[in-house]
């Protein structure tokens, strides 16, 4: 006698209407993937900016509290002074006023990254020649030191040249006492700043000409 009940075949290949769910599986799996992925890009572009963000560096010279005559009465306000540099050569002083102190150094540091001043660095981490500057009534000198001196200043001038990553320099405060006016003063003493290479090709002489 034959058996007539069915065999069941265990390679048997799957119906129709099994292959969707499997589709949908690996889509699913797809999504998961690709949203993993962005994530991930999303982590390393916040990981970037903060990178960017990271090597520059702020310090508050001052914070004042101020105050605005207006028609009914007077507005109190802070005012902050900050510096911003990243100690390879570039530095900027700024500004910020603002109800509240937080407010005051953002704007500070915002202003500051606007006013940005490239120094030149010898491999000493000095500056290359003797330099002036004036801001107001403050006056200020700045001249070369050899290495191990160390950063001679006092007051807004010493943020200046630490954060534009100078390490040998002598530095003097003629005049005024005002933190923000030094601070000035300096940051001109270093715009005005130029190598001996950028002097001879200004002057239209050779580099030994220069030393001699």
């Amino acid at each position: 006698m034959t058996d007539s009940s069915p065999q069941t075949n265990s390679n048997a290949v799957p119906g129709a209407a099994d292959v969707p769910a499997a589709a949908e599986g690996q889509q699913q799996e797809q999504r998961r993937g690709g949203g993993r992925g962005d994530r991930r890009g999303g982590r390393r572009g916040d990981r970037r900016g903060q990178e960017r963000d990271s090597e520059w560096q702020e310090r508050v010279v001052q914070i004042r509290r101020v105050s605005k005559t207006v028609k009914g009465g007077k507005k109190m306000s802070f005012r902050a002074i900050v510096v911003v540099g990243n100690e390879k050569g570039q530095v900027g002083v700024g500004v910020g006023k603002a109800g509240d102190v937080i407010g005051a150094v953002r704007k500070g540091v915002a202003d500051g990254k606007k006013h940005l001043v490239k120094v030149p660095l010898t491999r000493h981490n000095s500056i290359p020649t003797l330099s002036n500057g004036r801001d107001g009534a403050a006056s200020v000198l700045i001249r070369p030191a050899a290495p191990g001196t160390g950063v001679i200043a006092g007051g807004s001038i010493r943020t200046v040249l630490e954060l534009a990553g100078i390490k040998n320099v002598l530095a003097k405060r003629l005049g005024s006492k005002t933190p923000l006016n030094n601070a000035r003063a300096a940051m001109v003493a270093l715009s005005s700043l130029r190598t001996h290479k950028e002097t001879a090709k200004e002057r239209g002489i050779s580099l030994e000409q220069i030393y001699s």
